[in-house]
């Protein structure tokens, strides 16, 4: 059974840091392109950052580029996100998301954790 369980979601103030954990089992993430996706209070999902299953190429949403860091631990078989310079719009529901880069439909998904930006 495929499962995406998410940690390390909080609250913190602006220009803070944050680092979320995708733990996957019943399948090797290695082999998957995975995603960060968001969602906020009362819109629809975001695409946040991908990573190529292959090559590890990260890609990422121009409102988070610079910022966050997408990565693999395959031996862990976990993803990561971490995030710095945080700003209260990027409050959000994260979830990570197995599928093609870029994709915010999918089967594969996590039930999220909570990221709450605020002073």
């Amino acid at each position: 059974e495929v499962q995406l369980v998410e940690s390390g979601g909080g609250m913190v103030q602006p220009g803070g840091s944050l680092r979320l954990s995708c733990a996957a089992s019943g399948f090797f993430l290695g082999i998957y392109d995975m995603n960060w996706v968001r969602q906020a209070p009362g819109k629809g999902p975001e695409w946040v950052s991908g990573i190529n299953r292959g090559s590890g190429t990260t890609y990422y949403a121009d409102s988070v580029k610079g910022r966050f860091t997408i990565s693999r631990d395959n031996a862990k078989n976990t993803l990561y996100l971490q995030m710095n310079s945080l700003q209260p719009e990027d409050t959000a529901l994260y979830y990570c998301a197995r599928g093609a880069i870029g994709t915010t439909l999918t089967l594969y998904k996590g039930q999220g954790t909570q990221v709450t930006v605020s002073s």
